[in-house]
């Protein structure tokens, strides 16, 4: 892959990275400074499932965030882009659908076959 797409993958990563870590900082400092205590339990339990929930996605974003920066490492190392099964090129396409990948398409077929089969 020529260095102009590296650029371009680089810059998508560290921007999916800044929004994802301005969202994380959102939610501590809403979460830190909500100090309701609603004296109906039905309130209370529907607050509680809403941190809950909440903090589900920041957990996948968390994970989401390791990837972008193991993505970033492989540009850094030359290997981004590369499937990690095969050694083939991964399509352009899949990369600007899925910048964190590091599976071609064929092997991820593959994979996901093999996942469903007791």
């Amino acid at each position: 892959m020529d260095q102009e797409k590296l650029e371009y993958f680089r810059q998508v990563l560290h921007e999916e990275m800044r929004a994802l870590l301005g969202e994380a900082g959102k939610t501590v400092s809403e979460m830190t400074a909500e100090n309701v205590n609603f004296p109906d339990p039905t309130d209370r339990a529907t607050q509680e499932s809403d941190r809950n929930f909440e903090l589900r996605i920041r957990d996948r974003e968390r994970k989401l965030i390791l990837k972008i920066r193991e993505a970033l490492e492989r540009i850094d190392k030359g290997e981004f882009g590369i499937c990690e099964l095969c050694g083939e090129d991964i399509s352009e396409g899949r990369l600007k659908a899925r910048p964190v990948t590091t599976l071609c398409i064929d092997c991820k077929i593959e994979e996901e076959r093999k996942e469903k089969i007791p």
